[in-house]
Parts: structure tokens; C-alpha cells; sequence
């Protein structure tokens, strides 16, 4: 991929999501055919995926680092020939792992005899030991690849429909806009729910996803009745930990009703002590 080919869309992050405004994207618009379908292919380069990634494969390279430092240090024990210590830095050599190759190097250190040597006399070595000196490198025919993959993800899109005619900004646009949605639909994967579900009728368990639709619908309408009024207001609302916000949330709001008590009397009934403001 050639970097003129690359096409720089600006700063989305401010449209598409609150969370990390200083993300920027740029994207290679290509075609792609899997079982025998054609698709648009728009690589997308996120800078924050970029690091997030990139520090996911810093420690996988520390630890694979971690893992032939341990094969060498096995291999630290001295031999006594050459041929020896020649096969085992061969056998040495080919343990590297995926992203590091191992330099091996054999160094004879001479042994020599107890004792003091004659005065004037040059000291002979009794024997010699071999010992394998190794060097650890990161192989960067392993390592550029995942570098350059690192802040890359693919989307993909039919080549037919409405969305045929669509920007690769659009398409981006309306990918990231999907995480709210996910958010939205998390609550049914909550195990709370899932675990208390014991419907074997498939109409039963249709009625009770229409109740849930519904109380989630009914849900996302507090909070955007609210946002709505502070934004009209220019206001702002009591949150978390007595922080005034803009944006609160409707499980935010609903803990505010936890100390609301009350009173019955006959078949009246009364609030224990007045509501709040907020």
C-alpha cells in the first residue's frame, strides 16, 4: 500500500465518538471477493488504535524476548570439545521464537593447573571450555508486519444497495456510531438477565423480548427528555458523586429516588420529608 494512496479524512473523532477526541483516521478505499461476492474493502488506520496496539505488542515481544532468554540460559552450561558445543549452538541458533533470532558465538576459555607456574615460565593452559555467548535480536521481517497492521482494522461493505454510493467517511461514521447501539443492547448479555430466563416457548420468549425492547425504549426516552431540557435550560443536573452534569443518565437519575420514603395512612399516602431539587 503506497502511502500516497492513503486518503486523510481529518479528525472524526469529535463526530463519531466523546471518548477519544484526539483520534485521527485515515483510510485506503479498495475492492475485496470472498466466496465469490464482491465487496467495497476500506482499510482504516486509527491513531488510537495504533497505540493501544502497539503496546499490546511491545509485551508480546517482551515476552517471547522472556522466553529465549530462558533457552539460553539452559544452554549456558560449559562444554569440553568443540564439536560439542558446535552442535549445541546449532541446536541453540534454531530455538529462536517467532519475532527474535538467536546469534550464537563459542569462546574457548583455557583452564590451567593449580598452583603458582614456574617463575619465568609462560603459563599453559591445561585444557580448554567452550561456552556459547548469545545475543538475542528482534527479527524485523516478523516485527514490521504487526507494526504496521497494528492500528489497521477493515470494513467492509456491499457493493449493491444505498451504501454503494456512500463516502468511506460516511461508512466509517456510521461503523463508529454502532457502539452506541452495542451499549444500548448490553444490558440483555448481562448474565443477571440472561441466567433468570427459564421461557421454552418460542412465542414467550418473543413477548418477553418485545417487554424488554419496550422498557429499554422507555429507558433511552428518560435520558433523552432530560438531556433535551438541560440543553435547552443551559443547564446542568446533580451526577455522580455530586458533580453537576449535562448528560446524565437514566440509572443515574433513578438513584436519586433510593431515599425518597413513604408515609401511609389509611388509603393516603405522603412523602415522609419533601423531594429535592434534583
Amino acid at each position: 500500500m503506497k502511502a500516497d494512496a492513503w486518503v486523510d479524512i481529518g479528525r472524526l473523532a469529535q463526530e463519531v465518538t466523546e471518548k477519544r477526541p484526539q483520534a485521527s483516521y485515515r483510510v485506503f478505499e479498495s475492492t475485496a471477493t470472498l466466496y465469490d461476492v464482491t465487496y467495497r474493502a476500506i482499510v482504516v488506520h486509527s491513531s488510537a488504535h495504533d497505540k493501544r496496539r502497539n503496546n499490546r505488542i511491545d509485551r508480546l515481544l517482551e515476552t517471547h524476548r522472556r522466553e529465549c532468554e530462558g533457552i539460553v540460559k539452559q544452554a549456558s552450561t560449559p562444554f569440553f570439545c568443540r564439536p560439542d558445543a558446535e552442535a549445541a549452538a546449532e541446536k541453540l541458533t534454531a530455538c529462536g521464537s517467532l519475532y527474535h533470532r538467536l546469534e550464537v558465538d563459542i569462546e574457548a576459555v583455557p583452564r590451567y593447573p593449580r598452583g603458582r607456574p614456574v617463575k619465568g615460565t609462560e603459563r599453559t593452559p591445561e585444557r580448554y571450555e567452550y561456552i556459547l555467548k548469545t545475543t538475542i535480536h528482534e527479527d524485523p521481517a516478523a516485527v514490521e508486519p504487526l507494526r504496521a497492521e497494528a492500528g489497521c482494522f477493515v470494513l467492509l461493505a456491499p457493493m449493491e444497495g444505498e451504501k454503494e454510493t456512500w463516502s468511506a467517511r460516511e461508512l466509517l461514521s456510521l461503523y463508529k456510531d454502532q457502539n452506541g447501539i452495542e451499549k444500548n443492547f448490553g444490558f440483555l448479555k448481562d448474565p443477571m438477565i440472561v441466567n433468570s430466563l427459564f421461557l421454552k416457548k418460542a412465542e414467550r420468549i418473543e413477548v418477553l423480548g418485545l417487554i424488554l425492547l419496550i422498557a429499554l425504549l422507555i429507558w433511552r426516552l428518560m435520558e433523552h427528555s432530560m438531556r433535551r431540557y438541560l440543553d435547552t435550560t443551559k443547564g446542568t443536573i446533580t451526577g455522580w458523586e455530586g458533580r453537576p452534569t449535562k448528560k446524565p443518565t437514566s440509572f443515574m437519575m433513578t438513584t436519586k429516588f433510593t431515599s425518597v420514603l413513604l408515609v401511609k395512612t389509611g388509603s393516603s399516602r405522603t412523602l415522609a420529608r419533601p423531594l429535592k431539587q434534583v
